[in-house]
């Protein structure tokens, strides 16, 4: 396995807000209760999480698919926003102790994948890229990826959906999210991509009609 990002949008082609009526009671999205070997902390705009989160993204193997290389100071500024809004909570997840991957965690309703697919107010999405490549090949994915969904399940209550988009043409991810349970539920055209759907209900009946 190379990479394990579901592809978020191109940050210089900023989305369209999509807040439909009611939308503001909506809470941000949650931190996923994650349980052992598995921790989840919110990342900090400072300090070594940008150092951390900056060298993973100059990765090739992440790079490939997220296409944020950026310098340290445009990450920065990209988690401050993130963190004094209530679409984007930006994660670290760490395993045993040690950090694993970087994830971002997106409420569906305020997000441009909203106007693809009939959604709930309370969908969570998630973009995830594990960190080193050393890391990649293993089965850590798949497992953080199922852990990742039954958490944030889990956390808020009134979610029924967990979704990603991944590229189509990152097969690997594809096949991790797949072995997390993820469901294909179409696929989205996008400026910079093409994005499978995929879905992890919280039950058979909650999966979009």
């Amino acid at each position: 396995m190379t990479s394990l990002p579901s592809t978020p949008p191109d940050a210089d082609e900023p989305d369209e807000p999509r807040e439909p009526d009611g939308g503001g009671t909506v809470p941000g999205p949650p931190l996923p209760l994650l349980g052992a070997p598995w921790s989840v902390r919110v990342a900090r705009a400072e300090g070594d999480d940008i150092d951390l989160v900056h060298g993973w993204m100059r990765s090739p193997h992440i790079d490939a698919f997220w296409h944020q290389a950026w310098p340290r100071e445009r990450w920065a500024e990209e988690l401050a926003g993130h963190l004094s809004g209530d679409t984007v909570l930006p994660c670290l997840v760490h395993l045993a102790g040690r950090p694993l991957a970087y994830i971002e965690v997106y409420r569906v309703l305020r997000d441009r994948i909203a106007g693809h697919y009939p959604y709930h107010p309370h969908d969570l999405g998630v973009h995830i890229a594990i960190g080193e490549p050393s890391d990649t090949g293993k089965g850590l994915g798949r497992s953080l990826l199922r852990a990742l969904a039954e958490g944030l399940l889990a956390a808020d209550p009134a979610c029924v959906r967990v979704v990603a988009e991944p590229d189509v043409d990152n097969a690997p991810s594809l096949r991790a999210f797949s072995a997390a349970a993820f469901r294909l539920a179409g696929k989205i055209t996008f400026p910079e991509k093409t994005a499978a759907l995929l879905i992890h209900p919280r039950s058979e009946k909650d999966l979009p009609q």
